[in-house]
């Protein structure tokens, strides 16, 4: 019997790998409603493009011990783009592991801070490509971070955020989805 555990103990190590059995796991960012590297329903893109702009589901599970917040962003990196922001979040609390669909401005936790996009304004700003270059990659990132708040404000490209989290970051996970018209 003994020897039946230990045979199925290894073979679980190999299987699910050591980390994810003993709760080590890698941070993981879901969407109900793309999945990675899928394609971006039109409702979450502006209305410009087609679509009504609402924020899309997601979920996240594996953060390290001691995260005390999380923060998101979400970008476009094609050439045309230029690394143009459509979503920058700081101060999620550690308890939040989801923002549900629509959550932008409209019921995001007490504490979260939705600051300025490249659209000018606070919150979430959906896709909206020119027309004619192609697909566009949008990468939702949710950073762990090892303190409960992060001050910053205003309009932030994608580089001044990172470097501004950099020093808190315990671990990050992103999601690609696409959208081009």
């Amino acid at each position: 019997m003994v020897r039946r555990v230990l045979v199925l103990m290894v073979f679980s190590l190999v299987l699910l790998g050591w980390e994810t059995l003993w709760g080590g796991g890698k941070m993981k960012l879901f969407s109900s409603v793309f999945s990675d590297r899928g394609k971006i329903p039109i409702k979450y893109v502006m209305p410009e493009a087609g679509g009504e702009n609402i924020s899309p589901p997601l979920q996240w599970e594996g953060a390290p011990e001691g995260t005390m917040s999380f923060a998101l962003s979400c970008y476009d990196p094609h050439p045309v783009a230029r690394n143009w922001v459509h979503w920058l979040v700081i101060n999620i609390p550690a308890t939040v592991h989801a923002l549900s669909e629509g959550a932008s401005e409209k019921s995001m936790p007490s504490q979260a801070v939705e600051l300025v996009n490249s659209f000018g304004f606070a919150g979430y700003g959906g896709p909206q490509p020119p027309p004619g270059t192609g697909d566009h990659p949008y990468v939702f990132t949710v950073y762990a971070l090892k303190v409960a708040k992060v001050d910053l404000s205003g309009r932030l490209s994608i580089r001044e955020f990172e470097n501004s989290l950099k020093p808190y970051v315990l671990s990050k996970t992103a999601i690609t989805g696409y959208f081009g018209r």
